[in-house]
């Protein structure tokens, strides 16, 4: 399959023709009309900070529908503690800071540069991306970000200053979602913290019809 190179035309190849690894094109910007057709069009970029933009659309892709989140009896034990607060959108800058430089295992480095913080930050600003967030005697103790669009939700990274803070605000983010009747939340590649938690592997195809009916 072709790995097609985007200029400054505002388009996308079809999600079709991604590489085996989901891969889709290479190039490109960050700006604000791109990013929201990324993501309406089950796109995400994801690349490391000496590379150019580097697009994505795995098959299959992993997902939470917020009603099958799973909470162990151990964060039941800590939410019942209330060891922490719940804050949504209140420190966005500092929740986008805070996971540019959180430590991932065998990545030395971070993909979130300099200008995707400047791109997410005015996503933040036009109310496209939210924090979520968990405080401990009023610091940040750890939070997540991501994407609203329609009724799915894009999540893009998450941090822990804190054991089990993430985890909180993401509960609690799921928990909040679900009330305000989101259907999907797109949490793009696999990771053993998030199956934990409920999510699990939809057909790429699935995924764009949920896509189309929701945020159409």
């Amino acid at each position: 399959m072709p790995l097609y190179l985007l200029d400054g035309t505002l388009w996308f190849p079809p999600v079709e023709e991604a590489m085996p690894d989901g891969l889709l094109a290479v190039g490109g910007d960050l700006r604000v009309e791109r990013l929201l057709l990324a993501y309406s069009s089950g796109i995400f970029p994801w690349y490391n900070e000496e590379d150019i933009p580097m697009w994505w659309s795995p098959d299959p892709r992993f997902v939470l529908f917020p009603g099958e989140l799973k909470v162990s009896k151990s964060m039941q034990r800590i939410m019942k503690k209330q060891e922490f607060e719940f804050r949504l959108n209140t420190a966005f800058d500092d929740v986008i800071s805070n996971c540019s430089r959180a430590k991932r295992r065998g990545d030395p480095g971070t993909w979130i540069t300099a200008d995707i913080k400047n791109a997410y930050t005015k996503l933040h600003s036009l109310g496209y991306a939210y924090s979520a967030e968990a405080w401990q005697g009023g610091v940040l103790a750890g939070g997540l970000y991501g994407v609203l669009l329609g009724k799915v939700f894009f999540g893009e990274s998450m941090f822990s200053l804190v054991s089990n803070a993430s985890k909180f605000a993401f509960i609690n983010m799921v928990k909040t979602l679900k009330k305000n009747s989101i259907t999907l939340i797109d949490c793009q590649v696999y990771t053993p913290h998030l199956e934990s938690l409920g999510a699990g592997m939809i057909s790429r195809a699935d995924f764009l019809r949920i896509l189309n009916e929701q945020t159409g």
